[in-house]
């Protein structure tokens, strides 16, 4: 393993410490996994999942039994996964981490999009939940989330796609 891989692993370990739970690299790619296919699937199977994340069932099956011991989703053998309250609200936690990471690479730094998008998959284990806070208010300020002087129009493709309008509304979804 590289140095780099070590100090990140290391970093992503401490930064757990401080909340209320030490969840690893890879569950937290799971709830997350299952957080999306919970918005887009009526249900949600070992299959979808492994698919989703191109591994084996086995090792999924692993992860869910982990999971469900947290108490983070339900999950009967051959059943539905479902993620708890507390699965949730986690996982909405993940990815307005990662999706802010990604506006402050690309909308900042103007860093590329694909590289943007795999940059701050990674990054998102590594950086505490106060360095989230300060980035949030540093890239709300930079874009002015908070001033939105345009005739939105939620039927405008233009609109859609406003780079404004959505992290706004993303941001305020999932807090």
């Amino acid at each position: 393993m590289t140095k780099v891989k070590t100090n990140s692993k290391m970093l992503a370990q401490a930064n757990k410490k401080g909340g209320n739970m030490n969840l690893t690299v890879s569950q937290e790619e799971y709830l997350k996994t299952i957080y999306i296919l919970s918005k887009t699937e009526k249900e949600i199977r070992v299959t979808d999942i492994a698919k989703k994340l191109e591994i084996t069932k086995p090792s999924v099956n692993r992860a869910i039994k982990s999971l469900k011991n947290l108490n983070l989703l339900n999950y009967e053998t051959y059943g539905n996964i479902n993620l708890t309250k507390e699965g949730e609200k986690i996982s909405q936690e993940i990815i307005k981490k990662e999706d802010l990471l990604k506006l402050f690479l690309i909308n900042v730094l103007g860093v590329e999009k694909d590289k943007a998008t795999k940059e701050a998959n990674a990054m998102k284990h590594a950086i505490s939940e106060e360095t989230e806070q300060k980035m949030e208010e540093y890239v709300n300020k930079i874009l002015e989330l908070g001033k939105l002087d345009c005739d939105y129009d939620a039927n405008n493709e233009k609109c859609k796609n406003c780079i404004k309008i959505t992290i706004k509304n993303r941001l305020k979804e999932i807090t």
